[in-house]
């Protein structure tokens, strides 16, 4: 076979040839600004042109510190092509978390929002590293109080139109990003080229996501987050139309851009989903989404009800996926195989509120506290480890790789059960489980039951101490806009009685305003916790 590396600037020469009319659209403001990818070549080669001259070389990490954009989309091609590698940071993250991470992959260069350039200002003393600020606006008028600060546009300008990327081994990194930190520090994962492109391989399988040529994509996971899922990468390799959300969207923008640009496929977290769904039946305004074949959902477990919903009042169908910032992060999908087509109804239902089948290319293991494998029975719950070519083999610098990345296996921390036909059930987090008694119970199912009733907007359960059992199981629920005010406890605990064993049902229910999220959209039960840690029925 001839020595051809796998590289991600591949897929945006690929793009740029046939597809080079093909437009990515960004929401700004009001407006819209749109380009092609034969724009997005060009610009990308300036930008790469642009840092080579500001100091970038091989392994150098460049960070960006933006929103879903045009020109953040250009970085992702950019700083692969000069052999650098690209630091998407979470602009989410809370102070002392940021300054940890740009210190830790030493970035040596940071483009920036001018949305978020507030954020870094008075953090700058405390940045190690950083030669040079870029500020990705055409506005030359706007001033920053941060050092070396360039107006992103003014490079560009400058800079060579000359197409050279350079050859790298294909095991060399090209992006770099760190974990959400729900627990301790966050933890920095190195992908490399070899794992971004065989992962977008994966992603455009039919029996995967499906990327097509044909299709619209629109992504509201953050391009910050574990290389938003994939996405720029997949849809430029297949040469989608993309359209990026721009700053700050909110569920009106989202069914805006859905309708307006046509969009096909769209890929966010339950969270936004739940919001989305919420807006329009507050707002009572109409869209049309006939174009939309598919919604995916992952970052957490996504109810049935919300399934059902989805397909019920907009005629739009919802799939599950599974994947974590350590895998790419896509690990399985949630396809109905065809011999399962005879299946009885209720069960094809309990199967689409599962996480789906491990992908192509990835190996999975179901083991119990001792490492043993576990049969898959649908009933057996273990932890569930993984590997496979776009699977991390460690964290980046951090010595707390060793009690995660153990005899070449990652070990999620997820506990799930797998049934005979190889659909993932995840049952927790090893974290979020509550141990009453000596025995596991699982938030996700009683959060799943809860949210099932028509009342209940949100649900989480976290664990709070208990003097006899350890720990019980609070149902912390936010009621829907019907419902503020007029739902009860009792109501919620016998809707749910008949699905679980009597030790398994909540002690109380505690009625809130929201559940607290993290920087990319999960429920943070840590907060919950630490809230209620001192929580007594009847409070």
């Amino acid at each position: 076979m001839m020595d051809y590396p796998l590289l991600v600037n591949q897929f945006l020469e690929r793009a740029s040839t046939f597809s080079p009319k093909k437009e990515i659209v960004t929401r700004e403001g009001e407006g819209t600004h749109r380009y092609t990818y034969e724009d997005l070549m060009r610009r990308s080669t300036r930008l790469s042109n642009a840092l080579a001259g500001l100091g970038v070389g091989i392994g150098d990490r460049v960070g960006t510190f933006a929103w879903n954009t045009y020109r953040h989309l250009e970085a992702y091609f950019a700083v692969p092509a000069m052999g650098a590698v690209l630091h998407t940071i979470n602009i989410r993250l809370f102070t002392e978390d940021l300054v940890y991470i740009i210190n830790h992959a030493e970035d040596k260069v940071i483009l920036i929002d001018p949305d978020s350039v507030p954020i870094l200002e008075p953090l700058v003393s405390r940045l190690n590293n950083v030669e040079h600020f870029v500020i990705m606006t055409d506005d030359r008028s706007f001033t920053t109080s941060l050092p070396s600060a360039h107006n992103y546009e003014d490079l560009l300008s400058g800079a060579s139109d000359t197409y050279s990327p350079v050859r790298l081994d294909e095991n060399s990194p090209a992006g770099l990003c760190y974990t959400s930190a729900t627990t301790g520090r966050p933890k920095g994962v190195i992908y490399s080229h070899r794992g971004l492109v065989l992962h977008s391989m994966m992603e455009a399988q039919a029996d995967t996501v499906g990327f097509s040529e044909r299709d619209a994509v629109l992504a509201i996971v953050p391009m910050f987050h574990a290389n938003c899922w994939g996405v720029p990468y997949t849809a430029t390799m297949v040469g989608a139309k993309q359209v990026l959300t721009g700053v700050r969207p909110d569920p009106e923008a989202i069914c805006t851009l859905f309708e307006s640009e046509k969009v096909t496929l769209s890929l966010g977290v339950p969270t936004i989903w739940i919001g989305v769904l919420d807006y329009l039946e507050r707002s009572g305004k109409t869209y049309d989404f006939s174009n939309l074949r598919m919604i995916g959902s992952g970052g957490s477990a996504v109810p049935i009800s919300l399934i059902q919903a989805y397909e019920e009042k907009l005629g739009v169908k919802m799939v599950q996926a599974y994947g974590m910032t350590e895998a790419t992060p896509v690990i399985s999908f949630n396809r109905v195989w065809s011999h399962l087509d005879d299946a009885p109804e209720d069960e094809k239902l309990r199967m689409t509120g599962s996480q789906g089948v491990l992908v192509p290319g990835v190996e999975m293991r179901l083991v119990d506290d001792e490492g043993n494998d576990l049969p898959w029975d649908g009933e057996q719950r273990g932890e569930l480890l993984f590997k496979g070519p776009w699977i991390a083999d460690s964290y980046y610098k951090d010595p707390r790789s060793d009690e995660t990345f153990i005899d070449g296996w990652y070990h999620s921390g997820d506990i799930a059960s797998v049934d005979p036909n190889g659909y993932i059930q995840i049952g927790d987090r090893v974290k979020d489980m509550v141990k009453s008694g000596g025995e596991w119970i699982s938030s996700v199912d009683l959060e799943t039951a809860i949210i099932g009733h028509p009342g209940v907007l949100e649900a989480a359960v976290v664990a709070i101490p208990h003097e006899r059992w350890g720990e019980r199981p609070l149902a912390c629920v936010v009621a829907n806009a019907d419902s503020q005010g007029t739902l009860q406890k009792a109501e919620l605990l016998d809707f749910i009685r008949d699905r679980f064993a009597s030790w398994w049902m909540p002690d109380d229910v505690v009625f809130i305003d929201e559940i607290p999220k993290t920087s990319v959209g999960k429920m943070d039960k840590k907060v919950l916790r630490e809230r209620f840690k001192d929580h007594q029925p009847g409070d």
